[in-house]
């Protein structure tokens, strides 16, 4: 497996699950993805805890805040100083939600808003760089922007992380590519009809699988709604994306 110590500025270098019922989370990614979760005993954690896979630390969850909130996925971009890139958030028209915080000895921690509505974090990282496997099945492998300003969009996340746009027409829709220095980094979709009008613009979290179709079972079977596909990509693959049993978006990618 790919293992990371380091994450280069502006790429995802971590996810995490804010979830309502932390016990009933564990399980189901647990049976899914063979995860096991490991929560720390000091207090100033409050609760977080980590996922691994074969003893590599893949993901982290938590409880949400408040019980109003939804079960969801969080993405966390790499930045050499969480500061300085919530100032460039603002400066670009997004929004600090949360502003820079140390959390332990791991690293500091930003959420923003972009100005299409979606929440995007970042992490500076200290003791903890960020998913220490990634790009298998099992672990991170992709993160794609939902959006109703695609424009908007591209001229932020380049103010922000210096990222460039490549867009295609892929089937019926246009999908761009973000890239930095030659490298694909993320991508980003239109929300079109098939996205119901209160659903805000968001990032999505794809993990990778060897075999999709006995993903989408077993998805299913642990109480997983199928929300779209599985949907062949030519040369690339299969995804499919599932709301998990509490409500939380998230896609599963085979590599062809």
């Amino acid at each position: 497996m790919p293992e990371f110590t380091k994450y280069r500025p502006g790429t995802a270098c971590w996810v995490d699950l804010a979830s309502a019922d932390v016990q009933r989370s564990v399980e189901f990614y647990g049976q899914l993805f063979g995860w096991t979760a490991e929560f720390k005993d000091r207090p100033e954690a409050g609760g977080y805890g980590m996922f691994r896979r074969a003893g590599k630390a893949v993901a982290g969850i938590a409880r949400t805040l408040a019980d109003s909130q939804p079960t969801t996925w969080n993405t966390y971009f790499a930045s050499e100083d969480a500061a300085k890139t919530a100032q460039s958030v603002r400066e670009a028209g997004g929004t600090v939600v949360v502003e820079p915080m140390e959390i332990m000895d791991e690293g500091t921690m930003a959420v923003c808003k972009d100005p299409t509505g979606a929440f995007v974090s970042v992490w500076q990282s200290d003791r903890h760089p960020g998913a220490q496997v990634a790009g298998e099945p099992g672990t991170l492998n992709w993160v794609e922007l939902a959006t109703r300003d695609v424009d908007a969009a591209k001229i932020f996340y380049n103010q922000v992380f210096a990222w460039t746009a490549e867009t295609r027409q892929m089937d019926t829709m246009t999908y761009t590519m973000f890239m930095m220095a030659g490298e694909t980094v993320a991508g980003m979709m239109p929300m079109g009809e098939r996205f119901p009008a209160g659903v805000p613009a968001h990032w999505l979290v794809y993990f990778g699988a060897t075999d999709l179709d006995a993903t989408v079972a077993a998805a299913g079977g642990l109480g997983a709604r199928q929300l779209y596909g599985p949907k062949d990509i030519p040369g690339m693959g299969r995804f499919a994306v599932f709301a998990d049993p509490q409500g939380a978006a998230f896609a599963v990618w085979e590599q062809s």
